[in-house]
């Protein structure tokens, strides 16, 4: 997966950390769900700017 059209850091946003284009959600935060037990369908029916793909992108960036 390419996660680069997804993912990126902006000094502007979150202090540069790298999130998902277009929103304010961290990498960090996302993967923060997870590991609290959250689901995939959890965070897309929170998050509805979240697509399937982005957040796989997440996955991606991470095992990078």
């Amino acid at each position: 997966m390419d996660w680069q059209q997804y993912i990126h850091s902006d000094p502007k946003i979150l202090l540069g950390k790298p999130t998902v284009k277009g929103t304010r959600l961290s990498v960090e935060f996302l993967l923060g769900l997870f590991a609290a037990g959250w689901t995939e369908q959890q965070v897309l029916e929170n998050y509805s700017t979240l697509t399937l793909e982005a957040l796989r992108a997440v996955f991606a960036f991470r095992a990078e």
